[in-house]
Protein backbone atom coordinates (compact mmCIF):
# COMPACT_ATOMS: atom_id res chain seq x y z
CA UNK A 1 0.00 0.00 0.00
CA UNK A 2 2.52 2.40 0.63
CA UNK A 3 4.52 1.51 -2.46
CA UNK A 4 1.18 2.41 -4.05
CA UNK A 5 0.49 5.51 -2.49
CA UNK A 6 4.51 6.45 -2.93
CA UNK A 7 4.00 6.22 -6.47
CA UNK A 8 0.73 7.98 -6.90
CA UNK A 9 2.08 10.92 -5.22
CA UNK A 10 5.19 11.54 -7.45
CA UNK A 11 3.49 10.92 -10.83
CA UNK A 12 1.07 13.15 -9.63
CA UNK A 13 3.36 15.81 -8.22
CA UNK A 14 4.98 15.68 -11.68
CA UNK A 15 2.06 16.26 -13.38
CA UNK A 16 0.70 19.14 -11.36
CA UNK A 17 4.22 20.42 -11.33
CA UNK A 18 3.98 20.33 -15.24
CA UNK A 19 7.12 18.60 -15.39
CA UNK A 20 5.10 15.88 -17.16
CA UNK A 21 3.54 18.91 -19.54
CA UNK A 22 -0.39 18.99 -20.64
CA UNK A 23 -0.72 16.75 -23.61
CA UNK A 24 2.37 14.86 -22.85
CA UNK A 25 2.10 10.97 -23.75
CA UNK A 26 2.76 8.93 -20.84
CA UNK A 27 3.51 4.74 -20.83
CA UNK A 28 3.50 2.86 -17.90
CA UNK A 29 6.81 0.56 -18.75
CA UNK A 30 8.84 4.05 -18.95
CA UNK A 31 7.27 5.17 -15.54
CA UNK A 32 8.50 1.49 -13.96
CA UNK A 33 11.59 2.04 -15.11
CA UNK A 34 12.20 5.40 -13.72
CA UNK A 35 10.59 4.42 -10.08
CA UNK A 36 12.80 1.04 -10.39
CA UNK A 37 9.34 -0.64 -9.67
CA UNK A 38 6.94 -3.01 -11.52
CA UNK A 39 4.10 -1.71 -14.13
CA UNK A 40 1.29 -2.81 -11.38
CA UNK A 41 1.77 0.32 -8.86
CA UNK A 42 2.15 2.39 -11.65
CA UNK A 43 -0.90 1.38 -14.06
CA UNK A 44 -3.06 1.87 -10.26
CA UNK A 45 -1.10 5.05 -9.64
CA UNK A 46 -2.45 6.30 -13.40
CA UNK A 47 -6.15 4.98 -12.76
CA UNK A 48 -6.42 6.99 -10.14
CA UNK A 49 -4.94 10.34 -11.71
CA UNK A 50 -7.75 9.55 -14.03
CA UNK A 51 -10.31 9.80 -11.89
CA UNK A 52 -9.22 13.01 -10.85
CA UNK A 53 -9.61 14.01 -14.59
CA UNK A 54 -5.47 14.41 -14.83
CA UNK A 55 -4.83 11.90 -16.74
CA UNK A 56 -6.83 10.11 -20.08
CA UNK A 57 -6.64 6.00 -20.35
CA UNK A 58 -6.24 5.50 -24.31
CA UNK A 59 -7.00 1.82 -25.08
CA UNK A 60 -3.49 -0.32 -26.12
CA UNK A 61 -2.03 3.59 -26.80
CA UNK A 62 -1.08 4.31 -22.91
CA UNK A 63 -2.41 7.65 -21.33
CA UNK A 64 -1.94 11.13 -21.78
CA UNK A 65 -2.03 14.06 -19.74
CA UNK A 66 -4.69 16.00 -19.96
CA UNK A 67 -4.44 19.39 -21.40
CA UNK A 68 -5.61 22.09 -19.75
CA UNK A 69 -9.49 23.41 -20.43
CA UNK A 70 -10.63 26.03 -19.94
CA UNK A 71 -14.12 25.41 -18.76
CA UNK A 72 -12.30 22.81 -16.14
CA UNK A 73 -10.26 25.90 -14.98
CA UNK A 74 -13.38 27.66 -13.91
CA UNK A 75 -14.57 25.01 -12.53
CA UNK A 76 -11.77 24.27 -10.32
CA UNK A 77 -11.82 28.02 -9.33
CA UNK A 78 -15.21 28.39 -9.17
CA UNK A 79 -15.30 25.91 -6.40
CA UNK A 80 -12.27 27.52 -4.77
CA UNK A 81 -14.43 30.30 -4.48
CA UNK A 82 -16.84 28.18 -2.39
CA UNK A 83 -14.47 26.21 0.09
CA UNK A 84 -11.61 28.84 0.74
CA UNK A 85 -13.64 31.77 2.06
CA UNK A 86 -15.97 29.16 4.45
CA UNK A 87 -12.51 27.68 5.49
CA UNK A 88 -11.37 31.51 6.36
CA UNK A 89 -14.36 32.17 8.19
CA UNK A 90 -14.64 28.66 10.20
CA UNK A 91 -10.84 29.77 11.25
CA UNK A 92 -11.87 32.96 11.96
CA UNK A 93 -14.68 31.79 14.57
CA UNK A 94 -12.95 28.74 15.61
CA UNK A 95 -9.61 28.16 14.66
CA UNK A 96 -7.29 27.27 17.43
CA UNK A 97 -4.94 29.65 18.42
CA UNK A 98 -1.76 27.94 17.97
CA UNK A 99 -3.24 27.82 14.06
CA UNK A 100 -3.98 31.18 13.89
CA UNK A 101 -0.42 32.11 15.27
CA UNK A 102 1.59 29.81 12.83
CA UNK A 103 -0.49 31.95 9.99
CA UNK A 104 2.18 34.52 10.66
CA UNK A 105 5.06 32.67 9.17
CA UNK A 106 3.23 33.86 5.75
CA UNK A 107 3.51 37.64 6.25
CA UNK A 108 6.82 37.50 4.24
CA UNK A 109 8.19 35.04 1.53
CA UNK A 110 11.76 33.98 2.67
CA UNK A 111 14.60 34.55 0.22
CA UNK A 112 14.99 31.34 -2.09
CA UNK A 113 11.86 30.41 -1.53
CA UNK A 114 9.70 29.82 -4.82
CA UNK A 115 6.14 31.72 -4.80
CA UNK A 116 4.34 28.54 -5.91
CA UNK A 117 5.44 26.88 -2.84
CA UNK A 118 4.45 29.72 -0.41
CA UNK A 119 1.23 30.43 -1.92
CA UNK A 120 0.34 26.55 -1.61
CA UNK A 121 1.39 26.53 1.78
CA UNK A 122 -0.33 29.60 2.95
CA UNK A 123 -3.93 29.07 1.54
CA UNK A 124 -3.36 25.28 2.76
CA UNK A 125 -2.18 26.25 6.23
CA UNK A 126 -5.34 28.72 6.23
CA UNK A 127 -7.48 26.00 5.51
CA UNK A 128 -6.57 23.59 7.99
CA UNK A 129 -7.09 26.40 10.85
CA UNK A 130 -10.35 25.48 10.12
CA UNK A 131 -10.50 22.91 12.00
CA UNK A 132 -12.44 21.08 9.61
CA UNK A 133 -10.55 17.77 8.64
CA UNK A 134 -12.67 17.12 5.38
CA UNK A 135 -13.44 20.67 3.92
CA UNK A 136 -9.02 21.16 4.86
CA UNK A 137 -9.03 17.91 2.76
CA UNK A 138 -10.72 19.48 -0.31
CA UNK A 139 -9.45 22.39 -0.06
CA UNK A 140 -6.05 21.26 0.17
CA UNK A 141 -6.90 18.88 -3.28
CA UNK A 142 -8.26 22.07 -5.02
CA UNK A 143 -5.36 24.47 -4.31
CA UNK A 144 -2.95 21.60 -5.14
CA UNK A 145 -4.66 20.81 -8.84
CA UNK A 146 -4.74 24.89 -9.11
CA UNK A 147 -1.18 25.02 -9.27
CA UNK A 148 -0.93 23.54 -12.62
CA UNK A 149 -3.03 26.43 -14.05
CA UNK A 150 -0.64 28.62 -11.72
CA UNK A 151 2.87 27.10 -13.44
CA UNK A 152 1.06 27.38 -16.90
CA UNK A 153 0.15 31.24 -16.96
CA UNK A 154 3.56 31.78 -14.72
CA UNK A 155 3.95 34.97 -17.11
CA UNK A 156 0.78 36.52 -15.64
CA UNK A 157 1.72 35.92 -12.12
CA UNK A 158 5.46 37.36 -12.70
CA UNK A 159 3.63 40.14 -14.51
CA UNK A 160 2.01 41.12 -11.03
CA UNK A 161 4.03 42.47 -8.23
CA UNK A 162 4.65 39.38 -5.83
CA UNK A 163 4.67 41.47 -2.96
CA UNK A 164 1.35 42.68 -3.65
CA UNK A 165 0.40 39.36 -3.82
CA UNK A 166 1.62 38.71 0.07
CA UNK A 167 0.48 41.82 1.32
CA UNK A 168 -3.13 40.68 0.23
CA UNK A 169 -1.85 37.50 2.68
CA UNK A 170 -1.41 39.74 5.47
CA UNK A 171 -4.27 41.55 5.40
CA UNK A 172 -6.19 37.70 5.32
CA UNK A 173 -3.70 37.30 8.44
CA UNK A 174 -4.82 39.82 10.31
CA UNK A 175 -8.58 39.76 9.81
CA UNK A 176 -8.37 35.76 10.88
CA UNK A 177 -5.93 36.50 13.46
CA UNK A 178 -8.62 39.40 14.59
CA UNK A 179 -11.86 36.57 14.38
CA UNK A 180 -13.11 38.58 12.00
CA UNK A 181 -15.05 35.99 10.11
CA UNK A 182 -16.90 38.28 7.99
CA UNK A 183 -14.05 40.45 6.70
CA UNK A 184 -11.97 36.77 6.12
CA UNK A 185 -14.49 35.43 3.72
CA UNK A 186 -14.59 38.50 1.84
CA UNK A 187 -10.64 39.22 1.58
CA UNK A 188 -10.47 35.78 0.97
CA UNK A 189 -12.94 35.87 -2.01
CA UNK A 190 -11.46 38.71 -3.64
CA UNK A 191 -7.91 37.31 -3.43
CA UNK A 192 -9.22 34.00 -5.01
CA UNK A 193 -11.09 35.96 -7.65
CA UNK A 194 -8.34 38.21 -8.43
CA UNK A 195 -6.16 34.99 -9.42
CA UNK A 196 -9.15 33.45 -11.24
CA UNK A 197 -9.45 36.69 -13.67
CA UNK A 198 -5.16 36.37 -14.32
CA UNK A 199 -4.84 33.05 -14.65
CA UNK A 200 -8.31 32.81 -17.31
CA UNK A 201 -6.74 35.68 -19.27
CA UNK A 202 -3.39 33.82 -19.77
CA UNK A 203 -4.78 30.94 -20.47
CA UNK A 204 -6.75 32.07 -23.16
CA UNK A 205 -3.40 33.25 -24.65
CA UNK A 206 -2.14 29.78 -24.41
CA UNK A 207 -1.17 26.85 -26.64
CA UNK A 208 -1.52 24.25 -24.41
CA UNK A 209 -5.11 25.04 -23.49
CA UNK A 210 -7.98 23.50 -25.35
Amino acid sequence: MLLRDNIYQAIRSEILACRMPPGAEVREQELAERYAVSRQPVREALLRLEHERLVTVHARQGYQVNPISIADARDLIQFRLLIEPACAGDAAESGSAEALAALDAFRTLDEGTDFIDYNRAFHTALAQASGSRRMAATARDLIEQADRLVRVSLAAIKGREPAQLIAEHAEIIDAVQRRDARMARRLVREHVAQAQRRIIQALERSAVIR
